[in-house]
């Protein structure tokens, strides 16, 4: 009996040991690779003239299944340029979920949901490792985003219990090395599935050999 106790309690030590491990190193992932300083300064810079025709932004809502009463996430809104054009394709039927970790872009969406009359929007301050988001999602999109993101396997994996089933994440960014406002495209990949996704599409738009559209959804 005192010798199976043994064993059992070997057992466990070795399963926490191995988990230990497990979470020291996505730890040890997320801090040896470099994020950029995230953006806190005019957010205007981000209604850029042209800005819908670069980004190809009506396919990209295509792609990700952004339609009337979806409801969608925008993590890392900033000025909310993407928010209010998901607000408009979704209809009163539809939610959109503006997160971001800075007070102030949260206080400026809200500014200019106010101007442009968007009553569908809910503003959520998130955290670097969880969106916070209070209800399921259709769609989600980080937009420029990925490459300022200190935790991005601890975020999405905090993500998944609030995707809907069918439920497609879209990332777009540049390449990079990190701190340089870009993010190379296999990192992210990499990270996803770390993360528990597997990768659906991914698209060059903009044919200028560093931005990047990535689809991917939960294993």
């Amino acid at each position: 009996m005192f010798k199976r106790l043994g064993l059992i309690i070997l057992f466990s030590l070795f399963l926490q040991g191995a988990t230990s491990n497990a979470q020291n190193a996505t730890t040890s992932q997320a801090q040896d690779r470099k994020t950029s300083t995230p953006y806190k300064g005019d957010l205007s810079i981000f209604d850029s003239p042209g800005r819908d025709e670069r980004l190809q932004i009506n396919r990209v809502m295509d792609i990700l299944g952004i339609a009337t009463g979806k409801n969608v996430a925008d993590i890392g809104a900033g000025s909310g340029w993407f928010t209010v054009r998901a607000a408009k394709r979704v209809g009163d039927a539809g939610i959109v979920y503006g997160v971001d970790i800075n007070p102030e872009a949260i206080r400026y969406i809200e500014d200019r949901l106010r101007k442009e009359n968007v009553h569908n929007v809910r503003t959520i301050l998130g955290k670097p490792d969880n969106p916070l988001l209070p209800a399921t999602v259709d769609a989600v999109l980080l937009l420029k985003t990925y490459h300022e993101i200190s935790q991005p396997i601890a975020l999405l994996r905090n993500l998944r219990p609030s995707l809907a089933a069918g439920a497609k994440v879209g990332v777009i960014d540049r390449n990079g090395d990190g701190e340089n406002h870009g993010v190379a495209r296999d990192v992210v990949i990499r990270e996803a599935n770390q993360a528990g996704y597997r990768l659906l599409e991914q698209d060059d738009f903009v044919k200028d050999g560093m931005d990047y559209f990535l689809v991917f959804a939960p294993r």
